[in-house]
């Protein structure tokens, strides 16, 4: 008999396994998919896995390291490529791809990435970085253009996912399809900008254009990007 008269171990429901910290993350994961950065709670998650949010505080101290968890584990989806010097650029193309993939199909990282600074000491965080210094480092890049390259891609990236994201989910909030959306923003910019005439034009020509923001566009437009950075870290190389 245990201590107090019970055969019960201490901390459980006999009629609910224990939880685990896997359990937690994965959990975590699916309610930020499902509803977004700010619907996470410890008592939500709590109650949407039958326990007490208190009950949760024994295996993550508290929302930061949850956070920090479930970054890390979302992460760990993203692919590494082999490292090319002969092939740096197209392998670092690859390697961006699969970030940005993985972060718009999980839109609520950008905003942890740009608020909690331990989650870049997570093991799967620290593989992809490994990953994006290790592909500059084979094409000869010096030591400190590396360091300085690969953070300035990372950065990018985050950047350009975060813009992208919160777009696609006010798209999703107004009702409206994508070109509606999109032809309404163009609208209102091109008039607010006439008395600005290089703005205008720009904003003007995309409106003539239809003003369309397919995916394959802006992916188009995220790999343009890119190669306008590493055209200037390949003026480094060497």
């Amino acid at each position: 008999m245990a201590a107090g008269g019970t055969t019960r171990a201490p901390h459980q429901r006999g009629d609910q396994p224990p939880l685990s910290r896997e359990q937690i993350v994965a959990e975590a994961v699916r309610l930020l998919d499902e509803e977004g950065f700010d619907a996470l709670s410890m008592r939500k998650l709590g109650a949407r896995l039958g326990a007490g949010a208190t009950s949760l505080y024994t295996h993550v101290a508290n929302k930061d390291e949850l956070l920090e968890l479930v970054v890390d584990q979302v992460i760990g989806e993203i692919p590494v490529p082999e490292p090319d010097a002969r092939r740096w650029r197209a392998v670092m193309h690859e390697q961006a791809a699969g970030v940005r993939a993985t972060m718009l199909a999980h839109p609520w990282i950008t905003v942890v990435l740009s608020n909690a600074a331990l989650v870049y000491l997570g093991p799967n965080m620290m593989r992809l970085t490994d990953s994006m210094i290790a592909i500059l480092e084979v094409a000869d890049f010096s030591a400190e253009v590396v360091d300085i390259a690969a953070d300035a891609i990372f950065q990018f990236i985050v950047g350009s996912c975060a813009n992208e994201a919160a777009m696609l989910m006010t798209i999703a909030r107004s009702g409206l399809s994508a070109e509606q959306w999109v032809t309404q923003v163009l609208t209102a910019s091109e008039a607010a900008a006439r008395p600005y005439p290089r703005l205008h034009q720009r904003y003007a020509t995309r409106l003539a254009q239809s003003g369309t923001a397919t995916t394959a566009q802006m992916l188009e437009k995220f790999t343009l990007e890119l190669d306008l950075i590493l055209d200037g870290i390949g003026a480094r190389r060497g």
